[in-house]
């Protein structure tokens, strides 16, 4: 499946990435769907609250050291330059109400110029801050 297919796919917003996606299981999914492996596995369910999601971050070093542990161990490399279906850390505005949007750091899906996550509101594309970058394996 391409990425266009993918998101063109009905995603619903979930803490814990089951019966839906955060945003950071969004792109977990996205691997899934492309080479058929889930870095979010063993993570699933294990956690409904964005504090939850936050503390197990914490506990891998922050959101850049997480992402990186989980997608180097499914055969996924850094990337500086861009493309299509790409994962990344970005910096984008992002929250569960319209009181809580701020500039946070989110996984998500190089689509064209934009990046691709979820949100309470379903899927967006925007322009965003690239933290990092990572290229699912062939």
């Amino acid at each position: 499946m391409n990425i266009k297919g993918f998101l063109s796919l009905p995603h619903r917003f979930r803490w814990g990435g089951m019966d839906g996606d955060d945003c950071m299981t969004f792109a977990a999914s996205w691997a899934l769907h492309a080479v058929g492996v889930d870095p979010a596995e063993g993570l699933r369910g294990t956690y409904r609250t964005k504090d939850e999601a936050h503390a197990i971050m914490a506990t891998h070093g922050g959101p850049q050291a997480f992402m990186t542990g989980k997608l180097l161990a499914i055969g996924c490399r850094r990337v500086k330059q861009t493309r299509d279906g790409d994962i990344g850390l970005v910096r984008m505005l992002a929250g569960e109400t319209y009181d809580d949007v701020r500039v946070t750091e989110v996984g998500a899906i190089r689509f064209g110029p934009l990046w691709a996550s979820i949100s309470p509101a379903g899927v967006i594309a925007r322009r965003a801050e690239m933290i990092a970058a990572w290229r699912l394996p062939t």
